[in-house]
C-alpha cells in the first residue's frame, strides 16, 4: 500500500504553497514589554471597520475576535498561532491603544489545606 493509496501526501517546495514562519508575522521578534497571562482577557477599544491602514491581517484579526472579550489561549486558537506569536501581537496592539487586558488577580494567600483536601474527595467520588 503506498502513501498515495493511504491519502498521504508529501509536499515539496513549491507544492507546498504559501508558507509563512511565524518569527515572519512579528518581523523576528520574540518578546514584548508586556507580560500576558494564558487566562487574561483581552477587549478591542474600537470596531475593526475602523482601523488604520497599515496594520497586519493578523493584528485586524485579533481586534475582530476582540470585540468580545477573550483570553490570550483563545485568541491563540481562533488564530492558529503559536502563544508567543499572539503575545508579540498584542503588545503591538496595547501599544496603539487598540487594546485594553484584565490580567488574572494573583494569588495572594495559600489556599486552605481542608479546601484541598475537600476537592480531592470529591474528585475521587466522581
Amino acid at each position: 500500500m503506498t502513501a498515495e493509496s493511504q491519502g498521504l501526501h508529501e509536499w515539496f517546495d513549491e507544492d507546498a504553497g504559501p508558507v509563512v514562519r511565524p518569527y515572519a508575522v512579528t518581523g523576528g521578534r520574540t518578546r514584548t514589554e508586556t507580560e500576558f497571562d494564558l487566562i487574561a482577557l483581552v477587549v478591542a477599544t474600537q470596531p475593526a471597520v475602523a482601523l488604520k491602514l497599515g496594520l497586519a491581517p493578523e493584528h485586524i484579526g485579533i481586534v475582530r475576535l476582540c470585540q468580545h472579550p477573550l483570553s490570550v489561549a483563545e485568541i491563540s486558537a481562533h488564530l492558529s498561532l503559536p502563544i508567543g506569536i499572539v503575545r508579540v501581537l498584542l503588545g503591538d496592539l496595547l501599544d496603539d491603544g487598540l487594546i485594553l487586558t484584565h490580567q488574572p488577580q494573583a494569588m495572594t494567600q495559600a489556599t486552605d489545606q481542608r479546601v484541598l483536601n475537600a476537592v480531592i474527595n470529591g474528585l475521587r467520588s466522581l
